[in-house]
């Protein structure tokens, strides 16, 4: 129980890490916001709705082994994984930020497809321009995130809701917390911006193991 404890602390301080993300910019000009998850996206607020993807029979958890690439066809990502930790101050570090098409993954954490909920991070832009999750919030229900493994296999992942937050109303148990089955995070930096302090909060995208390929 204390190793969760110290993992749910650490990934809410990463969340706030990457709401600093910097505002899209082309040609010394301000371009529009990332793209936001719509209601359609979103758990449902009824209760029989919002219990439905819980209800999913489990597909059975795979053996622990580190994350190598990600795919989402859907909005255009395929991207290498690299580990990422803990720095001198217990906080969550995010991908390096200078690369715009790498995903970190939580390794003290669950591996995807591991009984658990894994937890994968990427930027959402750069000075350069767009980051690998960009288009995080335009992903839908439905769609399909495929996991390579370093044992050459496969977990593919279907996503259930994509929410933003607010950073100072982040739903951490919501987030992080156990479900019963393998289950997937993917983070990234969204909502309103300022210059001053970024972005303002967070879009997650919550995703289930639907299946197992080798």
């Amino acid at each position: 129980m204390r190793g969760f404890r110290v993992l749910w602390a650490a990934i809410v301080t990463a969340s706030l890490i990457l709401a600093a993300g910097v505002w899209l910019v082309r040609e010394g000009h301000r371009t529009e916001l990332p793209p936001q998850p719509t209601a359609a996206q979103m758990f449902s607020t009824s209760p029989k709705a919002t219990d439905q993807a819980a209800a999913t029979p489990a597909t059975p958890a795979m053996s622990a082994s580190p994350p190598t690439r990600i795919r989402i066809r859907t909005i255009d990502v395929e991207a290498p994984v690299t580990p990422i930790g803990l720095d001198a101050k217990g906080q969550l570090q995010p991908p390096p930020p200078d690369n715009n098409n790498l995903v970190g993954w939580y390794q003290a954490g669950a591996a995807p497809g591991q009984d658990g909920t894994a937890v994968m991070a990427g930027h959402v832009d750069n000075k350069r321009g767009l980051s690998v999750f960009y288009a995080l919030g335009r992903l839908h229900p439905g769609a399909e995130v495929d996991i390579d493994r370093k044992d050459h296999t496969t977990a593919v992942f279907t996503v259930d809701a994509v929410e933003v937050y607010p950073k100072d109303h982040y739903p951490s148990d919501k987030v992080y917390g156990r479900t019963g089955r393998p289950e997937l995070r993917l983070i990234t930096c969204g909502g309103d911006f300022t210059k001053e302090t970024g972005y303002q909060g967070n879009v997650v995208a919550y995703a289930h193991l639907a299946r197992t390929e080798t």
